[in-house]
């Protein structure tokens, strides 16, 4: 019969460690059965840490919560009590949403017919051409360039903020450190770092340390195949905005773009106009000077109906 406490119980000065199956030599996949004893001999040594009721014994599990008084010597111990508490448990979770995990992973970084989006193609060879004009051969480089303007502006936004694609979901705090977790793993993969983990790395990074060898190499792939895909013509990008354009052109409200973008040129007037008096902004205005430009605008977002009726400064 085990017991929480028995004879055989290890006694470490004035505490005892509470019985577990290692303690007792059980193996995996032996079978066990769990009673409630109904009847309690008078005579029988303590059994249980409920038997003990006036709290003579000091007892633990796993960790001595004061094995250690001198936690300013050794801050990490304390935190460490949390994770071999813990951790069994966030390992247990993992495993569960592991799948899921992995599949949306892979739905960001993989590609249909081995075929990027032409957003992603267009702007990664505007990344390489670039590169390339500043004679800049270094390949981290450029893995940097592509991490930082895509998966880590706009997909660990998505992934640590679902709520911002699914208006109807509740972020709870506890679901916000799950998810803060995913996305690290997430930007983990897209590091060049290589992670020298040990028992006191942040838990976080502990549970996809195995992981994380096989993701980096699957993103690289990911960098690879778009390189290597042909290139987008003028022509393909023009048909493809036009497309998207339509496809979206009762979501925007154009009346309300021009209104915010005319109280802009309202606010920053005098930097602008400052602005405009430059060479180099003339120069940019190939089809006239940037004074007429900014008239037209002016005019343009005056005839709009629901803009807010103000003086326009003078030039």
């Amino acid at each position: 019969m085990l017991q929480e406490v028995d004879e055989t119980s290890a006694i470490r000065g004035p505490v005892t460690m509470l019985n577990t199956l290692k303690h007792y030599q059980v193996g995996d996949g032996a079978c066990i059965k769990v009673i409630t004893t109904k009847v309690h001999a008078p005579l029988r040594s303590q059994s249980s840490v409920k038997d003990d009721e006036n709290f003579a014994v000091k007892y633990f599990h796993l960790v001595d919560p004061d094995i250690d008084t001198d936690l300013s010597k050794h801050p990490e111990k304390k935190a460490l009590k949390f994770k071999e508490m813990y951790l069994t448990k966030l390992l247990s979770t993992k495993v569960a949403v592991h799948s899921f995990v992995e599949n949306l992973f892979r739905s960001i970084w993989g590609l249909p017919n081995s075929k990027a989006p032409l957003a992603v193609k267009y702007f990664f060879d505007f990344l390489d051409a670039q590169a390339e004009r500043k004679k800049i051969s270094d390949p981290d480089v450029l893995h940097i360039w592509k991490t930082n303007s895509l998966p880590l502006r706009f997909w660990v936004n998505i992934l640590k903020n679902p709520d911002f694609v699914f208006s109807d979901m509740e972020k709870t705090p506890h679901l916000d450190g799950c998810l803060s977790v995913i996305a690290q793993a997430f930007m983990d993969s897209f590091s060049l770092a290589e992670q020298n983990l040990d028992k006191h790395s942040p838990t976080n990074k502990l549970l996809y340390a195995k992981d994380i060898p096989q993701y980096k190499q699957e993103v690289k792939s990911y960098y690879k195949l778009i390189k290597d895909q042909t290139s987008i013509s003028s022509q393909e990008w023009k048909i493809f905005l036009q497309e998207e354009s339509k496809k979206h052109q009762n979501e925007f409200n154009e009346s309300a773009a021009l209104r915010e973008l005319y109280k802009y040129m309202l606010r920053y007037f005098n930097e602008v106009r400052i602005l405009g008096y430059h060479r180099t902004c003339t120069l940019l205005c190939s089809r006239g000077s940037f004074t007429e430009h900014f008239h037209r605008i002016f005019r343009h977002t005056e005839a709009t109906e629901i803009l807010l009726r103000k003086p326009i400064l003078p030039l």
